[in-house]
């Protein structure tokens, strides 16, 4: 049957990379417990490594020098994997068919993590876990990237992936976990995280030069949720979170007073959106 994409979301420093590593049993939990098909990682870390893959992007754990074909048979002698089939099954799976015995030294990025993927599957893994696979990707590559992941979850996989990508997290997983600090703050299908904002409204200004004050002021307000700055160029994303969006917007060169404004745009909330919340209600 089908299996389950699983989501971890979080900001750089928020946890998901030793999260990761304690799952993958690369790391020692400090603390609490961890399990993996109903594995303790602590204690089973041997059975736990030959049932999952793990893969990562960029360009560590592959030789160069060698075609992708030469690759995975290195890596399959050192999985015991001895089904000569299973190399052109993963190869026909990740589409490098016809160009596996090329020297990965000319592969392109989206190349390079389809190489990846086929080695984090090799041994043929009960769940795959995928840390960022599409991040410096070009976008046909992250396209065929994010089809390869609903595959193998198509194939009965259960895979764990983490993403700074709102809108691959709302389109790929059945279920996401949002984790700030260390902690988990938000847990739930991509619709029921919406949710948590569905009374919202988002309103989106460019703004040129905004200080620190500016934005203290607004999150100040009655009824804003949440107040967030993303550098645009020469310009500034403020993105607010209100039930009172259309009066907040008219209003906001007034609350602003000093601060160049641009286009000034209302709209419903997205993932982004209530990942947003989350996060800033955790710090």
């Amino acid at each position: 049957g089908r299996g389950e994409l699983f989501g971890l979301l979080g900001p750089n420093g928020a946890g998901k990379t030793t999260t990761i590593k304690i799952l993958t049993t690369l790391l020692l939990p400090t603390a609490g417990t961890a399990r993996v098909l109903g594995l303790d990682v602590t204690t089973h870390t041997r059975e736990i490594r030959e049932r999952i893959g793990y893969v990562f992007g960029g360009d560590r754990g592959l030789y160069e020098r060698l075609s992708a074909r030469d690759n995975l048979r290195y890596f399959a002698e050192l999985y015991g994997v001895r089904d000569k089939k299973r190399l052109d099954e993963v190869i026909e799976l990740v589409g490098l068919t016809g160009r596996d015995r090329e020297r990965v030294e000319g592969y392109s990025r989206g190349m390079r993590q389809r190489l990846h993927i086929a080695r984090g599957i090799l041994h043929n893994p009960d769940v795959v876990f995928l840390d960022e696979p599409t991040i410096g990707v070009d976008p046909v590559g992250a396209r065929d990237l994010r089809a390869m992941a609903a595959n193998l979850v198509a194939s009965g996989k259960t895979v764990l992936l983490t993403t700074h990508y709102m809108f691959e997290a709302d389109q790929l997983c059945d279920r996401i976990a949002v984790i700030a600090k260390g902690r988990i703050v938000g847990e739930g299908t991509p619709a029921e995280l919406k949710a948590n904002v569905a009374d919202l409204t988002v309103v989106e200004a460019e703004v040129f030069g905004i200080e620190e004050r500016a934005v203290v002021h607004l999150r100040s307000l009655p009824g804003v949720t949440s107040v967030s700055v993303e550098d645009r160029d020469q310009a500034q994303l403020l993105t607010i979170q209100t039930p009172h969006a259309s009066e907040l917007a008219g209003a906001l060169a007034t609350h602003l007073a000093g601060v160049q404004l641009g286009r000034v745009t209302t709209r419903e909330p997205t993932l982004e959106d209530a990942y947003i919340a989350l996060v800033e209600g955790a710090v």
